[in-house]
């Protein structure tokens, strides 16, 4: 892990990594480590924040993101299983048992479709309203807190490229064309 250098500033790690490669193995283009590594290194540490500030609230991470994918869909609050993983920060895996922890917690209820009982709702309780509008307050804080040594434009910057790099990363996993 990067300490502080003999100026008192801040090593950057991944600076290192690439100058140890460089020395390494100088025929290597390590320039996507200039990004990526950079990119795992800020995961790691905005999960971390992420994950403590929940779970001081006795949630999960994933509960969470059902919680909010519940309020987010507006009165009276409620998805099905399907469309919790169609939320977009909901894996489809374990939804089921998020739902149940939700449940058991008292902040959601299931409920039958009126018109086909065979749909089962997941609906938000007033507790759980109650719950998910605090918490996600102090969630936005939380992240505020986390980008305040960046200005507003670099904010709307980084998230254009973001969103580029999101797509970039997507379009890598489709087939490259075999070109001779």
């Amino acid at each position: 892990m990067a300490g502080k250098n003999s100026t008192g500033a801040h090593r950057d790690a991944v600076a290192s990594i690439i100058e140890d490669w460089a020395r390494e193995r100088p025929e290597l283009d390590t320039s996507p480590l200039e990004v990526l590594a950079r990119l795992h290194r800020t995961f790691l540490r905005y999960n971390t924040r992420l994950t403590t500030a929940i779970e001081r609230h006795g949630l999960a991470v994933a509960g969470f993101d059902v919680l909010t994918a519940l309020r987010r869909a507006g009165a009276p609050y409620r998805l099905t299983a399907g469309q919790l993983a169609d939320s977009g920060l909901v894996s489809s895996a374990g939804v089921t048992l998020r739902i149940d922890r939700l449940e058991k917690d008292g902040l959601i209820v299931r409920e039958r479709d009126a018109d086909d009982r065979r749909v089962v709702y997941s609906r938000l309780t007033e507790t759980g309203l109650a719950k998910i509008d605090e918490v996600f307050v102090e969630h936005l804080d939380n992240e505020r807190r986390m980008l305040d040594g960046l200005t507003p434009a670099e904010c709307r910057q980084l998230a254009r490229l973001m969103s580029k790099l999101e797509q970039s990363i997507t379009d890598s996993d489709e087939p490259q064309d075999a070109e001779a």
